[in-house]
């Protein structure tokens, strides 16, 4: 404990190019809303601040934490909520993708994620996030294919595609 004190106490530079702020909103790999976190203050000045992501912590600020926790926690359960919905509309859900082949059987383009997501957009008349098929490998022959979709850190769901020749 005394080891990590000198090493702040020895640290004052550092220090005072960061921060203290408590952040409104949830910001992926940094923190969740109601959290107090020290960041560097260009991170601060130049993107938490003007996108009212975050305030500087102060005891004023402080009081409202309890709120700003709670606002977060009902944001994250409303979109763990939609994203429970989608996972059940998109779960065993078969979608035909078609594409032009080579001589030898290949796909000239392969069928991407991208592509993959925006035929589901259109299966379901809604739009679909396409950073869900970031981990999809490029399909690159014709066949039968299940897909894994990453809708969150926890939430997946699986569906079939069918690869086709474009004719």
């Amino acid at each position: 404990m005394s080891g990590s004190w000198q090493l702040q106490a020895g640290c004052n530079e550092r220090l005072q190019m960061t921060m203290m702020m408590l952040f409104l909103r949830d910001v992926p790999d940094k923190a969740r809303a109601g959290e107090v976190r020290r960041v560097s203050r260009g991170y601060a000045r130049n993107y938490l601040l003007p996108k009212g992501l975050a305030e500087i912590a102060t005891d004023e600020t402080l009081k409202r934490l309890d709120k700003v926790k709670a606002a977060g926690d009902a944001e994250r359960a409303r979109e763990t909520q939609v994203v429970e919905e989608l996972a059940e509309a998109l779960d065993n859900l078969t979608v035909t993708i078609e594409g032009r082949v080579t001589p030898t059987g290949r796909y000239y383009g392969a069928i991407s994620g991208i592509r993959i997501a925006d035929a589901l957009g259109e299966l379901l008349e809604r739009e679909i996030d396409r950073r869900i098929t970031n981990a999809v490998e490029p399909i690159r022959e014709p066949g039968e294919y299940e897909v894994v979709l990453n809708l969150s850190s926890e939430i997946r769901a699986t569906v079939n595609v069918i690869a086709a020749i474009e004719e």
